[in-house]
């Protein structure tokens, strides 16, 4: 038997409409901005500000569906820079520097993907918190 198809009338096709947030028309246009990229062993996150500090687009792994020790990959990072870039490309983007934090693998790849889509990249700075001599010591134990 299965499910019943409905067939709607009146010449309205289900594909015909724009779907997500790519597909729309950008709200604002920029020329330059700042591509930051936090990249943690569990995770990749992107967002793209302008140059004030406004951040205007954003999207991590976590977010495109890529779950567990997945969210971590290169390949993750790169779909995420993909997007990022295709948005900013959007907007009219031509030129951006980038901020990298973190020690996670998807630190170049997402850079990559992210000039793929024909973006300059003016400067790359790395901002990862690096301890210089730690916490205190514990006290010596006393017997």
């Amino acid at each position: 038997m299965g499910k019943k198809r409905i067939v709607k009338k009146g010449g309205e096709s289900g594909g015909s409409r724009a779907r997500g947030a790519s597909a729309r028309a950008p709200k604002r246009k920029l020329d330059t901005g700042v591509l930051n990229i936090e990249a943690t062993y569990n995770n990749t996150k992107v967002s793209f500000a302008d140059t004030t500090g406004n951040v205007v687009l954003w999207s991590s792994s976590g977010s495109l569906g890529f779950a567990g020790a997945k969210k971590g990959t290169p390949f993750a990072a790169a779909k995420v820079g993909e997007l990022i870039g295709e948005r900013a490309a959007a907007m009219g983007v031509r030129e951006a520097s980038v901020v990298v934090v973190g020690v996670g693998a998807g630190r170049e790849s997402a850079i990559r993907a992210f000039t793929t889509k024909g973006i300059n990249i003016s400067g790359i700075k790395d901002m990862t918190p690096v301890p210089h001599n730690g916490p205190r010591a514990k006290k010596p134990r006393r017997i």
